[in-house]
């Protein structure tokens, strides 16, 4: 039987909206010092140069943030301010599982024919609570909370499942973390785009439309997409 993949994240429910909103309260924060151009550049930085230490997700973010405030004001933040920031990332934290359109009825749909998996990047304890509230957990027989989303992880957690790459398809928003790394090992992607990406999520590359790669508008098309890749292996 074949393993499909999910990534969770802004494929099964939205995600990268919250930190649009929290961003712009960071912006505000930080307005009477640098415009917000300035932030946006400081904070990416700081968050590319952490994400070896912090990994991704909200705690990571947070973090970033904090220390992005202190040198774009000189240390001259307060701690009232910092209190605020580290009240942002609790919010984010606890924000409701909010499912994309379409997402519940397509697992369904797909649960009863293949094996499903969620593999996503992120604080695991964060992670985990967003898939137990989200309410899809029954439809994955696995839950793969990973450090990072490349060839060699992809690669052992196929191994782990007992799967070739081949047997393989990944579902995701993401080109560079969910369908690049998987098609180079000679698996399958279906690229559900999200309107908002994080900038150092990015790909400098998209592959083209193929037997083993996908573009569908929204996570509806998914089964049919399967349905296609799957009969193009016959």
């Amino acid at each position: 039987m074949h393993l499909i993949g999910f990534d969770a994240d802004d494929t099964l429910w939205h995600n990268e909206t919250l930190y649009a909103r929290v961003h712009e309260r960071y912006r505000a924060l930080l307005a009477s010092h640098h415009d917000a151009a300035t932030v946006d550049r400081a904070l990416l930085e700081t968050e590319r140069r952490n994400l070896e230490l912090y990994g991704y997700g909200i705690k990571s973010y947070t973090l970033s943030a904090i220390e992005t405030a202190i040198g774009l004001t000189h240390g001259k933040i307060s701690a009232a301010e910092i209190r605020e920031l580290i009240a942002l990332g609790q919010e984010m934290l606890a924000h409701p599982v909010e499912l994309l359109d379409g997402v519940a009825e397509t697992l369904a749909a797909l649960a009863g024919q293949h094996r499903l998996v969620v593999i996503t990047k992120g604080d695991l304890r964060d992670q985990q609570r967003k898939v137990e509230k989200s309410g899809l957990q029954r439809h994955f027989q696995a839950v793969e909370v990973v450090a990072e989303k490349d060839q060699a992880t992809y690669a052992a957690l196929l191994k782990r499942h007992g799967v070739k790459p081949e047997h393989f398809l990944m579902v995701g928003n993401s080109v560079k973390s969910d369908i690049l790394p998987v098609l180079a090992l000679g698996g399958a992607g279906v690229h559900v785009p999200y309107h908002l990406q994080w900038e150092l999520d990015r790909a400098d590359t998209h592959p083209e439309a193929s037997k083993r790669f996908f573009a569908v508008d929204n996570i509806r098309a998914v089964p049919d997409a399967v349905t296609q890749w799957i009969a193009s292996r016959r």
